[in-house]
């Protein structure tokens, strides 16, 4: 199964959010550098971001689905 890359977090509290939101309407989001994730006074600071990757199938709607307000 192929992941697709549909948004990159640079704060952990936002990636926590986004993860939340993207389970919560069924996606099956596949967190990558989680962990890398350091916090100071509230900003997250990681090497290339948090990945949120989905499968492929999922990918155009899940995109959608995170633009939405």
């Amino acid at each position: 199964m192929d992941f697709v890359t549909v948004m990159t977090a640079f704060n952990p509290a936002d990636a926590q959010l986004a993860r939340s939101r993207l389970e919560a309407a069924a996606f099956h989001p596949f967190v990558a550098n989680e962990d890398a994730a350091l916090s100071m006074d509230g900003y997250g600071i990681t090497v290339g971001g948090i990945l949120f990757r989905v499968p492929e199938t999922e990918a155009a709607d899940a995109k959608e689905f995170l633009d939405a307000p």
